[in-house]
């Protein structure tokens, strides 16, 4: 109804143009919220509430520069009305309710803020937030990554952000209603946050242990993983759709499965999994047993929710509530993204074939020996790739073949060049500090404290990390293709700790790490050989 009001209300009152002044501040709609509107371009809008008093700015915008130049709108005004309008995106803001309203090219809503749903709470030095907006019952979601749930349209779906093993989290949503939207955060995000938490208790070990292969400094480590049954229970009030999300409760998971009155509703398992996963159930009112099996250290968690007609998100620390929204079709939507983050790069025409990898070859002679068996048996390989631990003996990711195994890897290299192959290599943004490259980083400050991952956000930092990558890697070897291995960082070790040379909170920019690794690595390679599209 306060939509049907607003929309008549809007159509036959006439409004007022008045100034407004646009600079890298943007246009503020109400002082006492802090409220702006930055106008990018003839389809998009950001949006700002800027909770702290001077807004702390990250010293570099990751998915959108926080300044404009566009200035190709107008802003009207009608009492507590005040209408933003681009050629194709309008927004109007009624102080009476305290929402946000977007209109695409033909004045028709597509996207609107569900009244009072803009909250924050302080967290320490930043701020807790939680923005949601009304979805419609034939709303079509996707977006949010890459992740292992299986679903499409993720309408009333919960999802944790994070990046890990196996998962790619970007905060950005497309919808058939006409709208994209960016979730302007870099921190762990909550899609659709879930009010009801239950902890399972363990009951037994079930199912025989395996041993799996696991990463170390030293080599192949032999990992004992034992299975656990987890139980409790839950009473829902009404009859309906439920959200799920499982939290198995370590940085990594081993297992994901989930029985609710003995009828499996997760199923997944894999080596390396994130630690949480979603599906939506139907459940009737009343009490319902959930059991889970997980791995041994497993603390589970279920979280669980009716699903409404929201779609929310809501992040852990920020300094504002922070979103981008862009209207049109998903054409419409993907080039107005790129033309304000980036173009996305071409890769090579070898890129499109068949890449070989394994875990792992773990000598120069099983890789030739591999390759010239593909075009013995007119198998088509494009690139064959050598997993980790080709350091060896000089410690993980010394940038540096270990010669014992890997003897002349630029002979190597030219071998599969000659038999029209290319070579990729696994190389990590961690380094063994007792390696040489390592005591090097180590002694200019270049780690994240705590840890072997070198700081992407200290730019002297980034720099190194290439320069050793070009002179020890590239031009040792003539590399084809990078795998950036375990960029997200593995193990979430941001959480709680300091980046940028300590000046920074780690959780605020959890989510931005992989972006600075490979953005790194990828200018370095333009700016090495410009003519060769990379491959990361």
């Amino acid at each position: 109804m306060k939509r049907l009001i607003l929309s008549i209300f809007m159509a036959l009152t006439a409004y007022q143009v008045f100034a407004a002044t646009h600079g890298t501040e943007g246009i503020l709609l109400d002082a006492t919220q802090s409220l702006y509107i930055i106008p990018l371009n003839d389809n998009t809008l950001r949006v700002q509430y800027r909770l702290c008093q001077e807004q702390k700015n990250i010293p570099f915008d990751a998915y959108l520069d926080a300044s404009s130049t566009f200035t190709d709108y107008k802003v009207v005004k009608k009492a507590d009305i005040i209408k933003v309008q681009c050629k194709a995106i309008s927004v109007i803001y009624n102080k009476a309710y305290g929402c946000l309203t977007f209109y695409d090219v033909n004045n028709k809503i597509i996207l609107q803020e569900a009244v009072n749903s803009s909250s924050s709470a302080k967290n320490g030095e930043f701020f807790t937030i939680n923005q949601s907006f009304n979805s419609p019952d034939n709303e079509f979601i996707i977006g949010l990554g890459q992740f292992q749930d299986g679903y499409l349209n993720i309408k009333g779906l919960s999802r944790r952000l994070t990046q890990v093993n196996t998962q790619i989290a970007i905060p950005m949503v497309i919808s058939n209603m006409g709208y994209g939207l960016l979730w302007n955060n870099y921190g762990i995000t909550e899609f659709n946050p879930l009010s009801n938490k239950t902890v399972l208790v363990q009951k037994s070990e079930v199912g025989p242990a395996v041993s799996v292969n696991a990463t170390g400094t030293a080599g192949n480590v032999v990992e004992r993983r034992a299975f656990g049954s987890f139980e409790a229970e839950i009473t829902v009030p009404q009859d309906g759709m439920y959200s799920i999300l499982l939290d198995v409760g370590q940085a990594m998971g081993r297992k994901h499965y989930l029985e609710i009155d003995s009828k499996s509703v997760i199923n997944i398992s894999n080596t390396w999994l994130p630690p949480t996963t979603s599906t939506l159930v139907y459940l009737s009112a009343g009490n319902h047993k959930l059991t889970v099996q997980g791995s041994r250290g497993d603390k589970p968690v279920v979280y669980w929710d009716a699903v409404n007609n929201l779609n929310t998100f809501k992040s852990e620390l920020a300094s504002a509530i922070d979103y981008t929204v862009f209207a049109g079709n998903a054409d419409n939507i993907i080039a107005s993204l790129r033309s304000l983050t980036g173009r996305s790069p071409m890769q090579p025409k070898y890129a499109l074939g068949y890449i070989h990898c394994r875990e792992r070859y773990d000598t120069q002679e099983q890789v030739l020996q591999a390759a010239h068996e593909f075009r013995n048996r007119n198998i088509p390989v494009d690139v064959i790739v050598q997993d980790w631990q080709w350091w060896g003996k000089y410690g993980w990711n010394a940038m540096k073949f270990d010669e014992d195994k890997y003897p002349n890897p630029e002979a190597m290299v030219k071998e599969l060049h000659d038999m029209d192959m290319k070579f990729m290599l696994s190389v990590w943004s961690k380094i063994d500090r007792k390696s040489e490259v390592g005591k090097d980083m180590e002694s200019k400050g270049y780690y994240i404290d705590g840890t072997d991952w070198i700081d992407f956000f200290n730019e002297n930092a980034s720099k190194e990390y290439w320069n050793y990558s070009k002179n020890n890697i590239l031009k040792a070897t003539d590399l084809d293709g990078w795998w950036q291995d375990a960029t997200e960082p593995e193990n979430d070790d941001l959480h709680n700790r300091k980046v940028n040379s300590n000046t920074l909170n780690g959780d605020l920019y959890r989510n931005v790490y992989p972006n600075l690794v490979n953005q790194t690595v990828y200018n370095g390679l333009v700016e090495s050989d410009s003519e060769r599209r990379p491959l990361i």
